[in-house]
Formats: structure tokens, C-alpha cells, sequence
């Protein structure tokens, strides 16, 4: 049953909420885990640099107020309401529940974090898993998080923790056969290109949650394949898509970094460099990609009417104007924000077989390129500006150094006893639980390295720098803000 938790507990909570997937967002949204976001990157550190940007913690609000709206669209008409339910269900609480725990897992430093993260796993910590942010989710609600009503974790409903697997995978054993063995795998299911022998790049569970995904998946058996999202994982995907292409966009017009000279030009000139280099290459190239992996949904009018459309609105529009901070600038965001999310949120519909690398809710033909375009300004305008990669390198060496000094201090004889607490108590966690799944000899080197990795995956960008500070001798004081969850 979607209800089922894992305590078999009673649905319902007298006096607390009127449905069981109400409680579950209630419990999300009383964690600790979920509070830390606010102090975790978006796409810059949200601490330290006076800027008002998005953090974890807004974006995840936002993309829980985008998957409900696109949940009361859809079961608004009888026709997918219909299809929704022969599908597994589709509950707005569910959905919403998902929306705000789905980027729990996130280290600090965002998705920079999670790839360093993952390199020192694999490669120092000897973790064939590595680290995965959609993964560290599962298992913050499913081990970690002591904040539910029994044992560890939330204690969840099926529907919740199915909600979650947005990759419904582990990295290589799970299921049989494998999606990365797909001559088309699904989305995420393929090797990362700087890990082509690592397994899946996208995955949402460790082996040591395996038994959490086979049971939470259980309901829906009947009516998904064993690579497909529940319908209400798909629509808090495609939220996040929606939340991502917007926002981001907003911040840095907000902060003048997305200045209108460069994205007019690439997007103006993109007809002329079907054929070669120059203005518009980057995004010739984009197209190229989207032809070659997703078939199924590219289209080259749909492609070039959505240059079009967002050279007039943003460029021509929203980027018209440099931020100023006044009233008229403020208004001219939130229109534009607005405008897009009623838009693109419109454009969702469901679909009762979808192609391997899509879902049964998907994005329309129109607003699917709209946000592999909206996407793409973001990615070439932002992520690649050089004094943001160098503030990332500087990232990359907080969490190489802070890894490197945390698997020291375990391995130390003399000062072991005096771990933080909390260190030791994942190392005991993760200790139990590969003692049940591989042999006695890899236990004690597999259950370090988790609980490293757990450990600074609940830091706050803050807490980490300010943690290295303390093991490296650099903070000339003993008491800091380092402490962790």
C-alpha cells in the first residue's frame, strides 16, 4: 500500500494532520536536515558575500509550490486524473512532501560539492557507491535523520520515499538488468563522463539503503518498469527543472552578472553558426546534443521558436534593463518569473507510455525546449565565467582538506576517543550495516569512509570552512559555529 511505513505505525496522527503524506511533509519539514539548506549553495555560497540569491532551502520551497500547481492542473482534468490514478496515484501532499526533501542529500558547495564529494569516495575512501546527492537523500530520510517517530530516519510512507527516487536505481547492482546497460539508458542512468567505469552518474540509492528503494517501490510494481519514476517523482522532477530555469536566471540579472551584450549574441547568431564557429556555436551545439539523445522530443522548429522566445523575453526583456533595486526592477523579476512559471507549468501533461529517456509526466513539446534554452543561458553565462571556477577550486580544497583531516582523525590511535560525537555515531551506524553485506575484513574501511562522507555531507557551507579552520590550526579560537547536525 502507498501508506505502508516501514514501522507499520498507524496512518494517522490524531490532531496533527488529515492525511498520512500531510504528516510526512510535516516530519520533512521539522528536520533539522531540511533547516541546513538555507546555509547550503544554490549556485553560490549563500554565506559570506552579501548577496540575496537562492539557497537549498528557497529553491526547494519553490519547487514544492511549482509540483502542486502542476498536480491540481493535471487532476483538474478527469482524462489524466484517470491515467494518474491507473499509474499508482497522484497525491498533492505526496508531491509536496518530495518537493522539500528531494535535495536534502546536497554537501555543502551544491553540485560542485557533490562531484568532489564523490571523486574522494570512490577514489581516497574506497567506496564503490561514492557519494550521490539524490542517494544522500534517500538516506538521510531512510537511516540518518533521528527526527521520525521510531529507530532512524522519518519513517516515511511508500508513496513519499518512492516520490523520491527521481533515479530509481542504485549505481550498478540494482535492478536486474541494470539501466546503464541500455544501449539508450534512461536519463541519469549512463557513466559520467569524468567516471566512465563508475556506474550509473545519477542514481538515488546506496546498497545500504537497497532493501528501503525495493520496498518503497513495492505498490507500484504492477503499473511502472523497474527504471520508471512514480508519477509524482516525475512531477517533482520536472518541477525542478522549471524552479532551476527560472530562478537561477533571476539571481544573477539581480546581481548583474547576466549581462544582455553576450546571451543577445550567442542567441542572435545562432542561425548563422549552423555551419561553423563564432556567436551562437555553443548553443549550435546544445541543439546537436538534443537531436542526438533525445529524439523523442527534439524538434527544429520547436528548437527555434524557442530561441526566439526567449531572446524576446529575456533578452529584450527582462535583461533590457539593468537591476537597479528599485520598485520597477523588483516587479519587472517577479512578472517575468511568473509569466514563465504559468507558462512552462501549462505545458505539462501525462502520457500513458513514454520513451526510456522521459516519464508518464513529462514537460510539452514547446516548453521542453524552452528549458533545455533557458538551461543553456544559464550554464554558458554563469557556470562557465572563469572567477566562478576559481571560486569553486577554492570550494574543492575546503572538502579535499576537511575529508582528508576527518579520515586521519579516525585512524588515529591516541585521539581517537575524542571524536565529535556524532562522527562516531555514523561510523557505529554504517558499521552495523556492512557487517550484514560484505565481508568481515572490508567492514571497518567501508564504515569510516561512510561516515566521512556522511559527516561533511551535513555540513553547511559555513560550517565547513569553518570546521577545516579548526582541524588545520587556522581559527586561533576553540569554539566555532563548526558544529554539525
Amino acid at each position: 500500500m502507498r501508506t505502508v511505513r516501514r514501522s507499520r505505525a498507524a496512518e494517522f496522527s490524531a490532531g496533527r494532520a488529515g492525511s498520512p503524506f500531510r504528516i510526512d511533509r510535516d516530519r520533512i519539514a521539522a528536520s533539522p536536515f531540511f533547516a541546513r539548506l538555507a546555509g547550503v549553495t544554490q549556485v553560490v555560497s549563500p554565506t559570506g558575500h552579501g548577496l540575496l540569491v537562492h539557497n537549498r532551502l528557497t529553491h526547494s520551497l519553490q519547487v514544492a509550490q511549482v509540483a502542486r500547481a502542476i498536480v491540481e492542473r493535471l487532476t483538474a482534468d478527469p482524462a489524466s486524473r484517470a491515467l494518474l490514478e491507473r499509474l499508482g496515484g497522484c497525491d498533492a501532499d505526496v508531491v509536496e512532501a518530495a518537493s522539500l526533501a528531494h535535495d536534502l542529500g546536497h554537501p555543502p558547495f551544491g553540485h560542485l560539492g557533490e562531484k568532489v564529494l564523490d571523486r574522494l569516495a570512490r577514489e581516497e575512501l574506497g567506496l564503490p557507491d561514492g557519494f550521490e546527492g539524490n542517494a544522500q537523500t534517500f538516506r538521510i530520510v531512510t537511516t540518518i535523520d533521528l527526527h521520525g517517530p521510531v529507530g532512524g530516519g522519518l519513517d516515511l510512507t511508500a508513496a513519499v520515499r518512492a516520490a523520491l527516487l527521481k533515479y530509481p536505481w542504485t549505481r550498478r547492482t540494482h535492478p536486474d538488468p541494470h539501466p546503464s546497460t541500455a544501449v539508450l539508458p534512461p536519463r541519469g542512468a549512463g557513466p559520467a563522463p569524468d567516471a566512465p567505469r563508475a556506474g550509473s552518474a545519477k542514481f538515488c540509492c546506496y546498497d545500504t539503503e537497497l532493501d528501503e528503494l525495493i520496498e518503497a517501490r513495492r505498490p507500484f510494481k504492477a503499473v511502472l518498469g523497474p527504471w520508471q519514476q512514480t508519477v509524482e517523482a516525475a512531477i517533482m522532477d520536472t518541477a525542478d527543472d522549471i524552479a532551476y530555469a527560472i530562478h537561477d536566471l533571476e539571481d544573477f540579472h539581480r546581481v548583474g552578472v547576466l549581462q544582455p551584450t553576450g546571451v543577445a549574441a550567442e542567441l542572435a547568431g545562432w542561425r548563422g553558426a549552423r555551419g561553423g564557429g563564432g556567436a551562437g556555436a555553443d548553443l549550435e551545439r546544445l541543439r546537436q546534443r538534443l537531436r542526438a539523445k533525445d529524439g523523442w522530443a527534439y524538434d527544429d522548429d520547436a528548437f527555434a521558436e524557442a530561441v526566439d522566445r526567449v531572446r524576446e523575453d529575456l533578452v529584450e526583456g527582462l535583461l533590457a534593463r539593468a537591476f537597479d533595486g528599485s520598485m520597477a526592477a523588483e516587479r519587472a523579476v517577479a512578472e517575468f518569473s511568473a509569466r514563465w512559471t504559468a507558462r512552462l507549468v501549462g505545458g505539462v501533461e501525462v502520457v500513458p507510455d513514454p520513451p526510456v529517456r522521459s516519464a508518464h509526466v513529462r514537460l510539452g513539446t514547446a516548453q521542453w525546449h524552452e528549458v533545455a534554452v533557458l538551461k543553456f543561458v544559464h550554464q554558458r553565462f554563469v557556470l562557465r565565467r572563469p572567477d566562478l571556477a576559481s571560486y569553486q577550486r577554492g570550494q574543492a580544497t575546503v572538502l579535499s582538506e576537511l575529508v582528508g583531516a576527518l579520515g586521519d582523525w579516525l585512524d588515529s590511535e591516541d585521539d581517537g576517543p575524542r571524536l565529535p560525537p556524532r562522527l562516531h555515531d555514523l561510523v557505529e551506524l554504517a558499521r552495523a550495516q556492512y557487517a550484514r553485506m560484505v565481508p568481515r575484513r572490508d567492514v571497518e574501511r567501508l564504515a569510516r569512509g561512510r561516515a566521512v562522507v556522511d559527516y561533511v555531507a551535513s555540513l553547511t557551507d559555513g560550517q565547513a570552512g569553518a570546521l577545516l579552520d579548526v582541524l588545520t590550526g587556522r581559527s586561533p579560537r576553540i569554539w566555532t559555529d563548526a558544529a554539525v547536525l
